[in-house]
C-alpha cells in the first residue's frame, strides 16, 4: 500500500512540474504568433481537377475504358465507399474492378449509368506541395435506349487528387451520403 502511495506521489509532481514546463513556454501576449494561410485555390487549377474529373468519369461510364481509368488513378488508390467502407485498396484493383462492372453491363446483369455533377457544387482546394482536394455532389442515372434516363442516387464526395510530375492523379475517393432517388424526394 506504501508502495502504491509513493508511486502515485512521483506520478502526481512529474505531471505538476510537466504542466510548470508547459507553462514556462505559454506564448507572451505581445510575442508574434507564426500563422500562415493555406495556399489558394487558381482558377487554373479548379479547371485542371474539374477536366481530371470529366475525364475520369467518362473513362467510368462512357467508354467503360478500365486502362484509361488505371492511367488516371495513383498505385495506391483508396476508396472509401458509405456503403462498402473500404473498398479500393490499389490503382490496379479499382481498374480491374471497372473492366469487370463493364464485362456485367455488356452481358446485361448490371445497367449502364451516368454522373452528373450537381451544378454549383463543385469546389477545388489545393494541398501544397501534395496536390489538391475536389468536394462536391453528384446524381447518378440508370441509362436505357429510347428511355429518359433514371436518376438511381444523389452523393456526396471528396477526392484526394496527386499532382504527381504535372499529372494530376486520383490518391484517394470518399464517397458517402448516398440517398436512393425515392429517398430524395421524401
Amino acid at each position: 500500500m506504501q508502495r502504491t502511495a509513493a508511486l502515485f506521489a512521483v506520478l502526481v509532481s512529474s505531471s505538476v512540474f510537466a504542466a510548470d514546463r508547459a507553462a514556462d513556454k505559454a506564448p507572451v501576449a505581445n510575442a508574434p504568433v507564426h500563422l500562415r494561410a493555406g495556399p489558394k485555390t487558381t482558377s487554373q487549377m479548379s479547371e485542371q481537377i474539374a477536366a481530371k474529373d470529366r475525364e475520369l468519369f467518362a473513362a467510368v461510364f462512357d467508354a467503360c475504358d478500365a486502362d484509361k481509368v488505371r492511367a488516371l488513378v495513383t498505385d495506391d488508390l483508396e476508396f472509401f465507399h458509405d456503403k462498402d467502407g473500404l473498398s479500393e485498396t490499389s490503382g490496379a484493383k479499382f481498374a480491374d474492378d471497372i473492366r469487370q462492372h463493364c464485362e456485367r453491363v455488356k452481358s446485361g446483369v448490371d445497367f449502364r449509368a451516368r454522373r452528373e455533377i450537381v451544378a454549383g457544387s463543385l469546389a477545388v482546394y489545393p494541398l501544397n506541395n501534395y496536390g489538391a482536394v475536389e468536394t462536391g455532389v453528384h446524381r447518378f442515372f440508370a441509362v436505357a435506349d429510347g428511355k429518359p434516363d433514371l436518376l438511381t442516387e444523389t452523393a456526396q464526395f471528396l477526392h484526394v487528387w496527386k499532382n504527381d510530375a504535372g499529372q494530376w492523379k486520383l490518391a484517394r475517393v470518399i464517397s458517402y451520403n448516398h440517398t436512393l432517388a425515392d429517398q430524395d424526394a421524401k
